[in-house]
């Protein structure tokens, strides 16, 4: 698997604003099939950092309904990275 194409996006919510704050952590949306070492090797090399440890969940897919329509979410595979100390990772430069 290309390293770039491991990580999908940067999970931007509440909950990892707190992570980040309290124990620098980040989390990522991942490819499904993607291992905790590609995902290392993959934000090592993209964001110039040393990552510590990486912690992966996978999200099922919830059905919905819209009218007689039934129809399921996609599952979805998400990363929490936890970064050394001293390093840290900038979504929005300049901003």
């Amino acid at each position: 698997m290309i390293l770039e194409n491991v990580l999908k996006a940067p999970l931007i919510t509440e909950k990892t604003a707190v992570a980040t704050e309290k124990y620098n952590r980040y989390g990522f949306r991942v490819e499904l099939k993607a291992s905790k070492n590609q995902i290392k090797e993959a934000v090592e090399k993209l964001y110039d950092v040393k990552v510590e440890k990486v912690n992966t969940n996978i999200t099922p897919g919830k059905l919905k309904r819209m009218g007689k329509n039934i129809t399921k979410s996609p599952k979805v595979k998400k990363a929490w990275v936890q970064l050394a100390e001293g390093q840290k990772i900038e979504f929005f430069k300049g901003v």
